[in-house]
């Protein structure tokens, strides 16, 4: 019974609790946790870097996003360069080295749009970040 117990627990679909890689169709990192997703991505043919942040509650409309980086390399980031659509923050630049610094290095952030902030554990993001920078580009046609 305990057996058959534990066989249907494990085909239950469980959010994944770490930082993902992946290099194609372009480069991601990603971490899923409960009903947010925060990813950040590379694409080698127009050299945009891009943070996704999904919060199943949405985001309230704000002038200033601020990533908060907490641990041994405290950093803070704003930007009024962000758009939301729908559930989704999105920022967009052709440089990251701060982004992904802060992901490396620490052990927290926080993105904090107004009144409205997400706790982000980095947790194990380090290593993921390592192979998000060395992500090869594909050659341009």
């Amino acid at each position: 019974m305990i057996l058959r117990i534990s066989l249907c627990l494990c085909t239950l679909p469980w959010p994944a609790l770490a930082w993902t890689f992946s290099p194609v169709p372009i480069c991601t990192m990603e971490q899923i946790r409960g009903k947010s997703t925060i990813q950040v991505t590379f694409d080698p043919d127009s050299q945009i870097y891009s943070l996704h942040i999904d919060r199943a509650a949405g985001w309230r409309a704000f002038p200033v996003f601020v990533l908060q980086f907490n641990g041994p390399v405290p950093l803070t980031i704003s930007t009024t360069r962000h758009r939301i659509e729908g559930t989704r923050l999105t920022v967009t630049d052709r440089g990251f080295g701060n982004v992904l610094a802060g992901l490396e290095s620490n052990q927290t952030a926080t993105a904090i749009l107004g009144q409205t902030s997400l706790a982000i554990d980095l947790s194990k993001a380090a290593a993921k970040v390592e192979a998000f920078r060395a992500c090869p580009s594909r050659p341009s046609v």
